[in-house]
């Protein structure tokens, strides 16, 4: 947020203000006033001597000498000498004025001349500026009085208050000059004019006289109060998000470095100035031309960038810029032109995501696109090519100027240039520019082989210099004398490069005609040029001061604003001590940096620097790279950069504001004082982050050594990592604790940033911004288990995270236990960027690429190096089945269900071929190959089979496989087609009808070999089938339980095969066969003749894949229950399994140690590290997807049914992490139900028998026979205070008595039951009231409430969907009704009146699954299909907490002031709910989701429960009736960022 404050602030005393010596006259002016003094020729001559013409000005002028030009010992440290040489000027001074001022009196001259000579600097500038049109209106003005003088307060106790001459006595002048300024500022009367009257004591002001105090006191509140009025009225209507929040970054386009080039106020306008980098730009005509030429012949054709190279300060970024600006001309009217200077912010290194980002941003918005609908960081390469590719579609015109790409940031591996598009589409344009010793050059060289791309900017001749020279001097309004030009010339000459006349000119501009040659300074090349620039300024300021500032500058990371720079100068001891070294501070314990010293030196560093405007505000930087290396050479030695770097991070730390800090000065001891600088909080505001200090502090921090510091300001604070995350983004913050990883030998650290890379997933999920209390929530949820084990770091991090949530304003859940994937385990990335299901995966080992196709019908392509996205790879209209990376790496094959085969190139994601109807549309995956030969292309199902060239071309198709050339001399092939078994090299392996296999090359048709098996005349039905191209054979697994080695040369063997497998493949070898059967996964060894098994690896699930490393060794399955286990191949043993899949494992590959696994029901690809540090292991879970579940309410144990078909139930110890008790059942279990108290647990039989199993009792166990009709239980639920339990069968409901015998449990009944209506759906849900009265639901949405002891029953409001769940409050109050749809109503009890009705549509999947009341009844949470908890209100029925889990909750219990849940991956989680007594009323709880809600309650006024609109009004609570327009158009109000 830009801080606006009055244009005009004044503040007037008793002193008119010094009337300085002005240090120029034009010509014209100073010959006038000599012509005045013709009778005073003393004073003629000592004006003659102290102003010299200079004919290098334009007009000439003539200039103040220095004072060292007659007092040479003034700038020496001679002690005497110097105190006469200081008096001797002032009477100089004094006299040249008197002599100027006599010559102004004679008249000749203007007013405004003779103001310069006449009046005060105070009053010159309030008369610009607070007097200047009239009066500043906004001007905020201080005038202060003396009322009277004492006789005994003389001028010289006044000195301080009233202008004295240099004799010392009262300057009558200045006080007349004083006055009439003061009338004219009464006369302007400003609306803020402040008066105030004070009399002095003793010549000053005492803070301890009591009316001074109220003096000092009512100037101060006055001045605050009005600064700050002026400021609250100046940004009016500008509060919004963040400073530099990335939730404003889509309405930001520009960042500071690019401009549509039609913008009046934008990048090129600044740029083509008189004062900007093109103000003066010559030279380059013939490379201007060609790079023209370039762009204009390839305006209507697809083409590559084009590539500017040069060496380092050769002018590239100017001649950009202009190119930029000269395209006007030359592209159609309403061209945008897009230009990002990437070097312009160094030291810092932009990221590559953010630049393309800002880039596809700023082209929507001048193309008038809307944003791409994701922009996530995976995505970003693929949005912009989109974004080109639509710009080109809509016949628009662009131009991107990419400056300096070989100084992006390392992050995502920018330098191989993998982001940038290598095929342009007609009308867009990109010239990228680049140091030719850069590794981004050399990637370009390897990437691009259209050598006529490139365009290399060479050295400067010597007629272009001095046309550079005088078009830049000329500007300035300076020349040079013949003797300086050349001279300058010559150096310039030697090296012809543009940087380094730039410096020459820089030093020239200051020369004076006069000037010897040998003062001059040139230096031969540009780093000598820029040592005696730093040479001259350390003569006239200082090396201290000098070093100091310019190496602050060149610390800092984003720059340093002005006021910031001299706050650090007045934080350095050795900068302070330099200044006063002859000279005590005016006030000893107040010390800063005076800020005429910085003036001074800022005026002669100018040309050095330039003003960077970032978030609204203005940082000094280095205008060259070259000269930022150039002050770190020079003056940051390692003992000099580590102090400096110490006093960066002390100040950002806010360490020494309001502290007295120490500092030797010369000749004293030991001086506190304090320097005035600013505290440095992280929020200046509510939503108003420090946004200097998120930049500035970490780099600082690491650097200087203050790791403690570092570990707790910004590693193991919760709030700085949110605060940064959401004001410069996460990756920002992951690329901090990189640099710090690097530095510091802590895994504490790693994890740390670990956890914020698994929570990036989630940012792309949500496709939102998270607030605090989930980012807490996520961190929490992720880091608990790690906070015992690391308590310096991460255990205060979950401390602070845990204690923000208890005491946050806003209703917040609060982990108790870690149930997300936790860091440091074995999952180290989720690649991203697909949409749908993943199919199929491919590795290209020598490109390390990573190539998946989804069932959208899209390609990505990654690079495991460095776990980026390259290419999305768009033209299937069809699910992807199969993804081929050819041998090379460079491309890559796919089949799709839309029937087409696509070629791809993997370097720059362009189409390379396309076959429509390669295979039959619609084909299933597993049915679809792709065989690769040297030469050909092969595509077949079991069916059909097409070979086609590598180009494309088809060379043979057929969909029975039969050789035509002999289908006429086989009479028994024509009673049915033939199966594709598979492709040996060229030839194709088919199976007839009548069981002959025939092999032959479908080109030519020779080498055909038919075989059959023995006399058989059966056909063999073919369950699957798998090549073994270096054995030359196929193996065949047929139904009746054989496999069949068939070999190329027409041998067939066959022998008994143990199972019929699902799962078939071989090793890369070739000496293991896979196959996988159900639950199990077998290993046989390939002998010459013979497969013999060795290995029957068991899982919990359907294996659905596996392979095995290249040696041999290890052994990848995956299986329907989302673990992916590692085996030993040679023992068997199970190594590892790895959990954290949200979803059953299909594919899996294994590469260099890494395993990658994917599922046809998620987007994302995983990728594992098998190295990882096992004690980092996440603790061990339920499995994922349980028929049945039953947690314990002290989250204890969990009871679960892995299969509806198993025949027991497991018991799981949470604490231990492993099974603990086996139930044995006789038959398939339907239902599992828990009292708690009681500790009985109920298992509801397909038989018909409810077996009880008291868990104090473990030997023991329960039964209630079936009923008469033995209907299979549906569900069991327990009564309130445990006394009775209902038994819900397929055509009844029983009630049964819940007792102790002999203090052993027992179950008696049924004391009542009711038959069910036959037409009546079943029932899906029922909670027992303590009273004996059932409320249940049926999966057709019926919900009804029957009473046991009348035996009535009465019908409720019927849902549109199947009843999910049926719970009743813990007092039995409350009931709550949750279906398979977006409704769930509330119901009152007693007397049973509908309460609320809860409406809840999310973007993602709907409904309620489980839900439990908290301990008072005040909450009830709910878990959902959308993968969130919610908390509802139950007294109101308003939603007050949603918070993603990542996985659906299926079973909810009340814990303590909270909730124990299992989700369906089979984590538990414990939470406590924390509420605020009041809710704010302009909380939304769907601040973090894209989702809307609506309660409708009853009116509590009227008795009769009719429903009507919740009178309490929520941001949240929307029209759900117009959810297809908020599909399209989603309101701010429900989609908070």
């Amino acid at each position: 947020m830009i801080i606006i404050s009055r244009k005009n602030t004044g503040l007037l005393g008793n002193r008119y203000g010094e009337r300085t010596l002005p240090r120029r006259f034009p010509e014209t002016l100073f010959q006038l006033l000599l012509s005045k003094l013709s009778k005073n020729r003393e004073g003629a001559a000592l004006l003659t001597r102290w102003f010299l013409r200079d004919d290098n000005a334009v007009p000439p002028a003539y200039v103040l000498q220095p004072i060292t030009a007659h007092f040479p010992p003034a700038g020496a440290d001679l002690g005497p000498q110097r105190d006469a040489a200081a008096l001797g000027w002032r009477d100089t001074e004094t006299t040249l004025l008197q002599l100027l001022r006599s010559a102004a009196a004679g008249g000749g001259i203007t007013a405004e001349q003779k103001q310069e000579l006449l009046t005060s600097v105070l009053d010159r500038e309030l008369d610009r500026g607070l007097l200047a049109g009239g009066g500043d209106p906004s001007a905020l003005l201080f005038v202060r009085e003396i009322p009277r003088q004492r006789a005994r307060d003389g001028p010289k106790r006044l000195a301080r208050f009233l202008d004295l001459s240099a004799g010392g006595v009262l300057d009558a002048d200045a006080q007349r000059l004083l006055g009439a300024l003061r009338s004219r500022l009464l006369a302007a009367a400003p609306p803020s004019l402040n008066l105030h009257s004070v009399e002095l004591c003793k010549g000053g002001v005492d803070a301890k006289r009591r009316d001074h105090a109220q003096y000092l006191d009512a100037v101060c509140r006055e001045f605050v109060s009005q600064m700050k009025a002026g400021i609250a009225t100046a940004t009016d209507g500008r509060r919004g998000k963040p400073w530099g929040s990335i939730a404003d970054e889509k309405k930001e386009i520009s960042d500071g470095v690019g401009a549509d080039v039609s913008g009046t106020d934008g990048l090129l306008g600044n740029l083509c100035g008189t004062d900007g980098l093109l103000g003066n730009f010559c030279g380059r005509e013939g490379l201007l031309g060609k790079l023209c030429c370039a762009i204009w012949e390839s305006t209507n054709l697809h083409h590559g960038p084009l590539v500017v190279h040069g060496a380092a300060g050769a002018g590239k970024t100017a001649l950009l810029c202009r190119l930029a600006a000269e395209m006007r001309s030359v592209l159609v009217a309403g061209a945008t032109v897009v230009v990002r200077l990437l070097a312009a912010r160094h030291p810092h290194r932009p990221d590559v995501h953010q630049v393309l980002r800002g880039v596809c941003l700023h082209i929507c918005l001048a193309a008038g696109l809307a944003p791409p609908p994701s922009l996530r960081a995976a995505t970003m390469p693929g949005c912009l090519r989109d974004v080109l590719a639509e710009v080109s579609r809509r016949g628009g015109t662009l131009l991107i100027v990419l400056d300096a790409v070989d100084h992006l940031s390392d992050r995502h591996v920018a330098h191989k240039l993998r982001w940038l598009p290598t095929v342009l589409p007609p009308n867009v344009h990109l010239l990228v520019s680049m140091d030719t010793d850069s590794e981004a050059f050399a990637n370009m060289r390897l990437n691009f082989n259209n050598l006529g791309s490139f365009f290399e900017v060479e050295r400067l001749s010597a007629d272009e210099g001095r046309r550079i020279a005088e078009s830049n001097l000329r500007s300035s309004r300076r020349t040079l004398t013949a003797e300086q030009s050349a001279a300058a010339l010559r150096s310039f000459e030697s090296t012809g490069s543009p940087l380094h006349l730039r410096m020459i000119l820089s030093a020239a501009k200051r020369w004076a005609s006069f000037t010897p040659l040998a003062e001059t300074r040139l230096g031969a090349s540009t780093q000598e040029m820029m040592s005696q620039l730093f040479m001259t300024l350390e003569e006239n300021h200082g090396k201290e001061l000098v070093g100091g500032a310019l190496g602050y500058i060149a610390l800092a990371r984003e720059g340093l604003l002005e006021a910031e720079l001299r706050d650090i100068m007045s934080l350095d001891d050795d900068i302070i001590s330099g200044v006063y070294r002859d000279s005590l501070p005016p006030t000893p314990s107040l010390i800063r940096f005076p800020p005429l010293l910085w003036a001074r030196l800022r005026r002669d560093i100018e040309d050095l620097l330039e003003e960077r405007w970032t978030h609204g505000v203005a940082a000094l930087a280095f205008n060259t790279r070259r000269l930022s290396e150039a002050v770190s050479a020079r003056y940051l030695t390692s003992e000099r950069r580590g102090r400096s770097l110490r006093i960066l991070a002390e100040y950002f730390l806010g360490r020494w504001s309001g502290r007295l800090k120490p500092v030797a000065l010369p000749g004293l001891t030991l001086l506190l004082a304090d320097r005035k600088v600013p505290p440095q909080p992280l929020w200046f505001a509510q939503g108003l982050a420090n946004v200097r200090k998120l930049q500035e502090l970490p780099y600082h921090l690491l650097h200087a050594g203050l790791w403690d510091e570092l570990r707790q300001e910004v590693i193991g604070s919760a709030e700085w990592l949110f605060c940064k995350s959401q004001v410069c983004g996460l990756s920002s913050v992951i690329q901090d604790l990189d640099q710090c990883s690097q530095y510091l030998d802590c895994s504490e650290t790693s994890l740390i940033r670990d956890a914020l890379v698994l929570i990036e997933p989630s940012l792309d999920l949500l496709d939102t911004h998270m607030d605090m209390s989930l980012f807490y929530t996520e961190l929490l949820a992720r880091l608990c288990s790690l906070a015992t084990p690391f308590p310096s770091l991460i255990g205060r991090l979950c401390s602070h995270c845990e204690e923000w949530l208890l005491t946050s304003p806003d209703p917040s859940l609060v982990p108790k236990c870690s149930f997300l994937p936790p860091p440091g385990g074995a999952l180290q990335h989720t690649l991203t960027g697909l949409q749908g299901g993943v199919l199929c995966v491919d590795v290209g080992v020598e490109a390390e690429l990573l190539v998946a196709g989804s069932d959208a019908g899209v390609v990505a392509v990654w690079s495991l190096a460095d776990k980026q996205l390259l290419h999305l790879l768009l033209g299937h209209t069809g699910a992807v089945l199969s993804v081929k990376v050819m041998a090379s790496s460079a491309r890559c094959l796919s089949l799709a269900a839309d029937g087409s085969l696509r070629g791809w190139s993997l370097a720059d994601g362009q189409q390379l071929l396309c076959v429509q109807e390669a295979l039959p549309i619609d084909s299933a995956p597993s049915s679809v190959h792709l065989h690769l030969s040297d030469q050909m292309i092969f595509v077949y199902t079991r069916t059909q089979v097409k070979v086609l060239k590598l180009d494309g071309a088809e060379l043979f198709s057929s969909s029975s496989c039969n050789d035509e050339e002999d289908a006429d001399d086989d009479d028994e092939d024509k009673d049915g087609g033939s199966e594709v078994l598979g492709v040996l090299g060229e030839s194709v392996v088919s199976l007839c009808a009548s069981g002959l296999v025939r092999i032959f090359h479908p080109i030519d048709g020779s080498q055909t070999v038919e075989t059959r098996q023995g006399t058989s005349q059966r056909r063999l039905t073919v369950v699957e089938s798998v090549t073994l191209p270096r054995r030359g054979k196929v193996f065949v697994v047929s139904k009746s339980g054989f496999l069949h080695q068939i070999s190329k040369t027409g041998k067939w063997t066959a022998n008994k095969f143990p199972l019929v497998p699902s799962l078939l493949s071989v090793t890369e070898d070739e000496k293991i066969l896979l196959a996988g059967s159900d639950h199990t996964l077998s290993l046989f060894n390939i002998e010459r003749n013979s497969v013999d098994g060795f290995l029957d690896l068991q899982h919990d699930d359907s294996v659905l894949s596996a392979c095995v490393s290249s040696d041999s060794r290890l052994l990848v399955s995956g299986a329907a229950d989302q673990l992916i286990r590692i085996w030993s191949v040679t023992t068997g043993a199970l190594l590892d399994s790895l959990c954290g899949s949200d979803t059953p494992v299909t594919s899996v590959l294994l590469h260099h140690r890494v395993v990658v696994s994917a599922s046809t029901a998620a987007p994302g690809v995983l990728l594992w590290n098998l190295t990882y540090d096992p004690r980092h292991k996440p603790p061990a879970h339920v499995p994922a997807g349980c028929a049945h579940v039953a947690v314990a309410r002290d989250a204890d144990r969990v009871f679960y049914v892995r299969d509806q078909s198993q025949t027991e139930v497991i018991s799981w110890d949470i604490n231990a992490g492993c099974m603990s008790e086996h139930l044995p059942v006789s038959a398939e279990v339907c239902s599992l139900e828990l009292a708690q108290d009681k500790r009985l647990l109920f298992c509801g039989l397909s038989s018909g028998t409810v077996l009880i199993y008291p868990l104090a009792l473990p030997l023991e166990t329960l039964c209630i026979p079936p009923p008469p009709s033995l209907s299979r239980v549906l569900c069991v639920a327990v009564g309130g205070r445990e006394k009775h339990v209902a038994v819900a069968y397929e055509d009844s409901v029983g009630l049964f008595r819940i007792t102790n015998r002999d203090q052993f449990p027992t179950v008696e009944g049924p004391l009542d039951a009711f038959p069910l209506p036959l037409l009546q759906a079943p029932l899906s849900a029922m909670a027992l009231l303590s009273d004996r009265r059932l409320l249940y639901g049926t999966r057709c949405g019926q919900v009804k409430l029957h009473d046991f002891v009348s035996g009535s029953g009465v019908g409720l409001e019927t849902h549109r969907s199947s009843v999910s769940c049926v719970v009743v409050g813990n007092h039995g109050n409350h009931a709550l009704v949750g279906s398979e749809d977006a409704v769930q109503r509330l119901w009152a009890l007693n007397p049973l009146v509908l309460e609320h009705t809860m409406e809840y549509k999310g973007f993602l999947l709907e409904g309620v699954l489980c839900a439990a009341f908290s301990e008072n009844d005040q909450f009830v949470f709910t878990g959902s299909q959308d993968r969130t908890i919610k908390v509802w209100d139950v007294t109101t029925g308003n939603l007050l907490q949603v918070q993603p889990v990542h996985s659906p909750v299926v079973k909810m219990e009340t814990f303590k002031n909270g909730l124990v849940a299992l989700s369906q991956q089979g984590s538990v989680i414990r939470e406590v709910f924390h509420c605020p007594d009041q809710v704010r009323h302009d909380y939304n709880p769907l601040r973090n989701v894209r989702a809307q809600y609506r309660v409708t309650s009853r009116d509590r006024k009227t008795q009769d429960g009719s429903g009507s609109d919740s009178q309490n009004f929520n941001p949240a609570q929307l029209d759900l009736d117009n959810m297809g327009m908020l599909r399209d158009k989603p309101s701010a109000a429900c989609r908070i960022l």
